[in-house]
């Protein structure tokens, strides 16, 4: 069979609104968005690598320019005409989710990767693996999914005017929005409506995933995060619609906060952290709510875990405990809730999720202060260790998934030479590292790959430890104490 043959093969399975009869339709409709050739190319191995022949003929046809973003625009714009309509996705999804809720993320989940909206190859090249720590088995990620941006594409959007559409990357308008230079393709993009709070809320994939099943659940408004008792109600309304799924928030300050401020937005998915595997150590009390259980857990961040039946008491313990800290100042500790123009530093991370019956919050004590010593933010990874992690610790690391710049994986290739004694060429930030690594273990080929990555998986524990508001020394948990004293 044809690559566009093949193509309309490919439509006709994935879509159920097409018959037998739109088989020609569908020819004609890619011979308008590729070009008309005399003669198709042999088709793919299979639907994505068949696209990628399309692609290609598409730009010998002179259809479209060899650019990276006007190849994903087309590529988005042909798996559009493969993929239902925003109003049939939800018909099904909804139609599936009677039977159970299940069967209804299956099947999104399904044809989101199917429709190469959840990149599924380049998540592929990510480096991955496990490093076992006191607090677990930490998970490591060297994120190189996300493609390097094509020159030609950097020129032609410097010439563009913004037109401000859509507003961010978030925003519902995205659902089929074309593309640019400098912003994603969203042709075949579909966003399942749901109402949360009396307002419509959309759930979707995000296209790099970084763990099974990752999903983002957004307002339908353009508004800044922010946490508040409306959001753990708003968490436990998710995990209950989905109760297969753990859903959290970032936290809404810049330091400690994501990468993404400007839009309210969870994120969740079907995958068990380190963290919602770590144990409570020391139980607590959080006055009025003796019918939810409460304590610290074991975790290099300072987190404590919320437990009950009734979700309406946990949501309210939550912003009991939230409030408390909202408020809390400790200088003893460098802990300090507001400045003297009273800006507030304090806020949380809170996790969903359910375990039986009942329902599960964590929720980690944020604070983004910076000092003089610590100009990046006190409660931030501290400058050692800022040649593995720099950047904001967000929701997925926060519970055990380090997602890692791209510059890592040849970085840490001649690390791992210099520690074989081999000739290399070491980033001059790693030495310090690597010199007292050299010391600690013997290194040979056959070991020396497996004891990096542990080794990585130790710097990030740190990174974690650092971003813990009450440190697991002596000091830091007669603080954490002082705290949760307040609560009684």
């Amino acid at each position: 069979m044809n690559a566009i043959d093949s193509f309309g093969q490919f439509c006709l399975k994935l879509n159920p609104a097409y018959t037998e009869l739109d088989r020609i339709y569908l020819r004609n409709r890619v011979y308008a968005l590729v070009g008309d050739t005399a003669q198709a190319p042999q088709a793919g191995a299979d639907d994505l690598s068949n696209l990628d022949v399309l692609l290609d003929l598409a730009v010998a046809n002179g259809a479209v320019a060899g650019t990276a973003s006007a190849r994903a625009i087309l590529g988005a714009e042909l798996m559009s005409l493969a993929t239902p309509l925003p109003s049939q996705v939800n018909q099904r999804f909804w139609a599936l989710y009677k039977q159970a809720p299940r069967q209804a993320t299956d099947y999104f989940y399904n044809l989101s990767r199917a429709n190469n909206y959840i990149q599924t190859r380049a998540i592929a090249k990510n480096e991955a693996f496990t490093a076992a720590t006191e607090y677990g088995d930490m998970e490591i990620t060297v994120n190189l999914s996300k493609p390097e941006k094509d020159p030609r594409d950097i020129a032609a959007a410097a010439k563009r005017q913004s037109s401000g559409y859509p507003l961010c990357q978030l925003c519902m308008e995205n659902e089929g929005y074309q593309g640019r230079p400098d912003y994603p393709a969203r042709a075949n993009h579909r966003i399942v409506r749901f109402e949360l709070a009396g307002r419509q809320w959309g759930f979707q994939y995000s296209p790099y995933a970084y763990f099974n099943e990752h999903a983002i659940f957004l307002d339908s408004v353009h508004e800044p995060m922010h946490i508040s008792a409306q959001t753990f109600t708003n968490l436990f309304k998710i995990v209950t619609l989905f109760p297969h799924y753990f859903v959290g928030s970032n936290a809404d300050l810049p330091i400690v906060g994501g990468s993404m401020l400007a839009h309210e937005h969870y994120q969740g998915g079907r995958h068990t952290f380190a963290m919602a595997k770590a144990q409570v150590e020391t139980p607590i009390t959080v006055a009025g709510f003796s019918d939810v259980a409460a304590g610290i857990v074991k975790w290099p961040m300072s987190v404590i875990r919320l437990s009950g039946s009734d979700q309406a008491r946990v949501a309210a313990a939550a912003e009991q405990v939230r409030a408390a800290w909202a408020a809390y100042s400790d200088p003893t500790v460098n802990i300090k809730a507001t400045d003297a123009a009273g800006t507030r530093h304090h806020t949380v991370t809170p996790i969903a999720r359910r375990v039986g019956n009942d329902y599960q919050l964590d929720i980690v004590l944020r604070d983004n202060n910076t000092s003089a010593t610590y100009p990046d933010g006190i409660f931030h990874p501290h400058a050692d260790v800022q040649h593995i992690k720099r950047e904001n610790i967000g929701l997925i690391e926060v519970m055990g998934l380090a997602i890692l710049p791209a510059r890592l994986k040849g970085e840490l290739a001649e690390v791992r030479k210099f520690l074989l004694g081999q000739p290399n060429a070491m980033a001059e930030i790693h030495r310090p590292w690597a010199e007292a690594l050299a010391t600690k273990c013997n290194w040979t080929e056959a070991n020396a790959t497996a004891q990096l990555q542990q080794a990585v998986g130790r710097v990030f524990t740190r990174v974690l430890e650092d971003a813990g508001v009450f440190k697991r020394d002596a000091a830091g948990r007669a603080a954490f104490a002082r705290f949760c004293a307040q609560l009684v």
